[in-house]
């Protein structure tokens, strides 16, 4: 990056071209955010591999997603939630006859006759996992180091550290996201492209948003590229006339473009010069990458996977290897109305990842390609009389034809939500809260070491790593190939 000489800059100058360029559109501050971008290497692949963050913004509640039931547990899971005792809904509880159709079959059953289903809008997920392409990861969050429940009610957070502003949304999110609260400029999907640049021969492609700005995507070198369910996003000025007029679009373009003798006006030109090239790059290669398997309609989850599934159709006319890329969904927040409203958006989940999938397995790349949910938190077990409130651990589902299948990963939480000394009370905070049992780093960790990251170079992604380790935490969690 050129840098700027302060006793040739004014402000006035300044202002004056900035005001100029604002005309041309929303795409022109995404532009300044590419100035930054560097090259670095610490792996050159050869093959190809993404991976997919599916973010589901508000907080997903995880007793309604993968539901206890088996008999002991599901009785405990409805009488918690306001459910009948004869096994049909009530309160926030789902009736076990509608848990039929999504019950998950894991390949080697849980021990003491465990069993969980999907909420029965998860039909496609549901199938996902019983056919081997799917698992799911019990009980993970944002942990700075293991801890127990006796540990955490100590308030001793110099010997017991827990991670910061628990139980907050744009907190937690970006904890998820980048180990640290909200106004954290580095996220771990960042790091590991970072990592994968130079395997790129545009490295620009390597960290994409098809859902907006997000942390996650941000590293010290890489910085994400936007697009939107329809593709690139163009400076709208130099793309079409402006006013009707032909010549004014040439103008505007040559202004927009134009190499001052001033640091800042080359530096701005330079920038936009990248940023209208990538965007003819993307339009050019999507243009040729046509999928034939259906996407689910009015589902913004399945727009925004279907150009990123587009986005690796065409990972060929734009020199891409490695790729991380960041999709979302909201809404999740159910403190009320969580019967009614959780059955809508699950069914985006399971419809959107599967057609995913699927698009995947038409291109070629299933084990190429792995997608994970991830949320700002769980949420409590009990109901706070139409939905349930902030949490902390969670229940997740990874997707791929490299991950290890019809298995659940990580230790099945007791269903409970009592607050004595027995074993039973330990897995939560209060209010059946998960304290989690899996952390993110190692969630985290599993997902780069398949992408390519050498057990060394892990600290550089996941700060906390080094905190984790054996048989109770392990680093690597097993749920990839």
């Amino acid at each position: 990056m050129n840098f700027i000489d302060p006793a040739c800059h004014t402000r006035r100058a300044f202002l004056r071209r900035s005001a100029q360029l604002a005309a041309t559109g929303t795409a022109l501050p995404f532009a300044l955010n590419l100035a930054a971008l560097g090259e670095a290497a610490a792996f050159e692949a050869s093959d190809y591999k993404a991976l997919v963050c599916v973010f589901l913004y508000g907080g997903c509640d995880y007793a309604n997603t993968v539901v206890p039931y088996d008999g002991a547990r599901y009785a405990q899971y409805s009488a918690i939630r306001g459910g009948n005792g004869d096994g049909t809904a009530g309160g926030i509880a789902l009736a076990r006859a509608a848990l039929g159709g999504t019950v998950l079959q894991p390949a080697t059953a849980l021990a003491g006759g465990l069993q969980y289903a999907l909420h029965p809008a998860m039909t496609g997920m549901a199938g996902l996992f019983n056919a081997g392409r799917a698992a799911v990861q019990l009980n993970v969050g944002p942990l700075v180091a293991p801890i127990t429940r006796a540990q955490y009610a100590s308030g001793d957070r110099r010997n017991y550290p827990a991670p910061p502003k628990l139980f907050s949304h744009n907190d937690q999110q970006s904890v998820w996201q980048s180990q640290g609260a909200e106004g954290s400029s580095v996220g771990w999907g960042g790091n590991l492209g970072d990592l994968a640049l130079s395997s790129n021969a545009n490295s620009l492609f390597t960290c994409i948003s098809a859902t907006g700005n997000t942390v996650f995507l941000a590293g010290d070198q890489a910085l994400q590229y936007q697009i939107s369910p329809g593709g690139a996003v163009p400076i709208n000025a130099v793309k079409g006339n402006v006013y009707g007029s032909t010549a004014v679009r040439g103008l505007l373009g040559e202004l927009v473009q134009s190499a001052g003798t001033h640091a800042m006006e080359a530096e701005y030109a330079r920038v936009t010069q990248r940023s209208i090239g990538s965007e003819g790059q993307i339009t050019a290669a999507l243009a040729g990458a046509q999928l034939s398997t259906a996407f689910p309609a009015n589902n913004s989850l399945a727009d925004q996977l279907k150009v990123v599934a587009r986005l690796i159709a065409s990972r060929g006319a734009l020199g891409t290897r490695r790729q991380v890329f960041f999709v979302s969904l909201g809404g999740f927040d159910l403190h009320d109305n969580l019967i009614a409203n959780q059955p809508v958006l699950l069914d985006r989940v399971s419809s959107a990842m599967t057609a995913f999938y699927n698009a995947t397995a038409e291109l070629g790349v299933a084990d190429k390609v792995t997608a994970f949910t991830a949320s700002d938190f769980g949420r409590t077990l009990t109901s706070n009389g139409d939905g349930s409130d902030h949490g902390w651990g969670n229940h997740h589902f990874v997707v791929g034809g490299a991950v290890r299948g019809a298995a659940f990963y990580g230790t099945p939480p007791p269903v409970s939500v009592g607050n004595g000394s027995g074993s039973e009370d330990q897995w939560h905070v209060g209010q059946g809260r998960l304290l989690p049992s899996t952390a993110v780093d190692q969630y985290a960790a599993t997902l780069a070491r398949w992408f390519g990251v050498a057990n060394g170079e892990l600290a550089g992604v996941l700060p906390h790593i080094g905190n984790f380790g054996g048989s109770g935490y392990p680093v690597d969690l097993g749920f990839m190939g």
